[in-house]
């Protein structure tokens, strides 16, 4: 079973990425194009759903589904992609998505791991191979910061950080 890391402690993921095996019923992540090629099927989905996005995806575009929506992964194909930094803060602050903020994807190290907290992150799908305890650390490593964070950081800095 897989790992993340969720408000400051590795925990079992509840949740399924499509082509994973799913029971009617699980919590099921379904990449935005398979959600927009069959809404309605997903839509009808019995358990919680979320979405999958990519860098080349327009967080603006999901605005009217995410209150349907528990979860959306944010995907980091590689550790040089920063486009997710920002679909995470314009999901949070402009678009007030309050479920699940995952980061997912190769590009989630654990050097990542302060900042994308910081963008209103409040889950992270660490890459193959990073080391958890150093991803639960580096959550500690600054105590001050020079730019502002999200406002859901502050909201959140408790479930988080604490």
């Amino acid at each position: 079973m897989r790992r993340i890391l969720r408000r400051r402690e590795m925990v079992a993921d509840d949740w399924i990425h499509l082509g994973e095996e799913a029971a009617d019923g699980a919590a099921l992540i379904v990449p935005l194009a398979e959600l927009r090629k069959d809404a309605g099927r997903w839509w009808q989905w019995s358990g919680r759903l979320g979405v999958r996005i990519t860098p080349i995806d327009r967080v603006e575009e999901i605005a009217e589904e995410l209150p349907r929506l528990d979860l959306v992964a944010v995907e980091f194909p590689s550790p040089s992609e920063g486009r997710g930094y920002s679909q995470g803060r314009l999901l949070r602050e402009r678009l007030g998505f309050r479920g699940e903020l995952r980061a997912v994807g190769a590009g989630v190290r654990q050097d990542q791991v302060f900042l994308l907290a910081r963008c209103g992150f409040d889950a992270l799908e660490l890459a193959e191979g990073e080391d958890a305890d150093g991803a639960c650390r580096a959550l500690q490593r600054y105590d001050v910061a020079y730019q502002p964070g999200s406002p859901q950081t502050a909201i959140r800095r408790q479930r988080f950080f604490t």
